[in-house]
């Protein structure tokens, strides 16, 4: 597994910051995955079936069908949204099972192992104690002690239906306040997103995120990000600041880790108790970002090669400094976690990297993280 812990110089002006109550964590936004937008999570209208019909236009929706619409949404899935206290932070969760699992973000339980758990619309605390925290993806599960009645779990949407513009709202406990809602749209697909390693953060490298417009404040992570239909379509992690604005929130710009990697990643810890294929990229080292002449970051430079890694079959070694992977340029250990965030275990590619000052490019065969 690669151990990519190393702290990045913040070259973009954006940051990100993930939302447990007390937990402002600076991330950075470095680099979409290049190319068109492409689906990431959950639900959403369904796509082009290739048939050539002819229809009438349809009627715009009156406000009250869409108003509606929304109250209907939140009737149906507020109720599997739960409030998660650990000691003094708050964050939100979502009801995964019958059998009382949460999934929630795994800088929402921290290094916790129990926790308090309140179901919307109720004031009683439920004993929960962890299952599983994988700090890599930012993903937890935790298990209620006692399955209340009535308990209701979330439904997730299909992967690859997200579209953009389709309206969302984003449910958990925001500053404490548990059951709001707060509404938007899809306003892009197909984000790779680093989070912070400060103030609790995982550090955790993101794929396929979706940007929303729905307000994402401190508490809602691990809350619900959810189509008109109903469906779970993302779980709310981060969302954007500026620095140049003294940190203060960039309006408009949350991220939600996709229902995809949500019901993978839950799914392996409540069969397994734990998580057996990550389906992430590796190389299979541990790195940290070098510094040039000019005190910009100029590659990472490799400390540690894991025995039978997919570096260690490719002959790169200790004290090799990696500048490029496949057509990316690789300056930072941050840009190398998000090059690999756009690969798949298998995949074969070209790393690039120098050796006592000659430039050597290798193909590889990327592991699994």
């Amino acid at each position: 597994m690669d151990v990519l812990r190393a702290r990045d110089t913040l070259h973009d002006r954006l940051r990100v910051r993930s939302h447990a109550l007390r937990l402002f964590l600076a991330v950075v936004v470095l680099a979409a995955v290049s190319g068109p937008l492409s689906g990431c999570s959950g639900d959403g209208a369904p796509g082009p079936t290739g048939r050539s019909t002819t229809a009438r236009a349809a009627v715009p929706a009156q406000p009250n069908d869409l108003q509606d619409a929304y109250r209907k949404v939140v009737r149906d899935v507020l109720p599997s949204v739960v409030q998660i206290r650990a000691r003094e932070d708050l964050g939100s969760g979502v009801v995964y099972d019958d059998e009382g699992h949460v999934v929630t973000n795994a800088h929402v339980v921290g290094d916790e192992q129990t926790f308090r758990v309140t179901i919307a619309n109720s004031e009683t605390e439920l004993d929960a104690t962890l299952v599983y925290s994988y700090p890599q993806q930012d993903l937890a599960v935790v298990k209620l002690d006692r399955v209340p009645d009535g308990l209701k779990t979330a439904r997730f949407g299909d992967s690859g239906r997200v579209e953009v513009g389709q309206i969302v709202l984003a449910m958990g406990s925001p500053l404490g306040l548990s059951s709001s809602v707060t509404d938007g749209i899809v306003s892009a697909t197909g984000r790779t997103v680093t989070e912070g390693s400060t103030d609790g953060g995982t550090s955790a490298t993101i794929a396929n995120m979706v940007q929303t417009s729905a307000a994402i404040n401190p508490g809602n992570s691990g809350g619900a990000l959810v189509g008109l239909d109903g469906l779970v379509i993302g779980i709310p992690t981060l969302a954007a600041v500026d620095p140049e604005l003294g940190g203060d929130a960039a309006p408009g710009i949350g991220f939600a880790i996709p229902a995809s990697t949500v019901t993978r990643i839950a799914d392996q810890i409540v069969r397994e108790g734990r998580v057996t294929d990550s389906g992430r990229a590796a190389l299979g080292i541990t790195g940290r970002t070098v510094v040039g002449d000019d005190l910009r970051p100029d590659g990472v430079a490799v400390v540690e090669v894991r025995e039978g890694g997919a570096a260690d079959r490719a002959g790169i070694a200790p004290g090799d400094i990696i500048t490029g992977l496949g057509d990316t340029d690789i300056t930072t250990i941050t840009s190398l976690s998000e090059a690999l965030a756009s690969e798949q275990p298998g995949d074969r590619t070209r790393v690039t990297y120098r050796r006592n000052g000659d430039v050597k490019t290798v193909n590889v065969t990327l592991g699994e993280l």
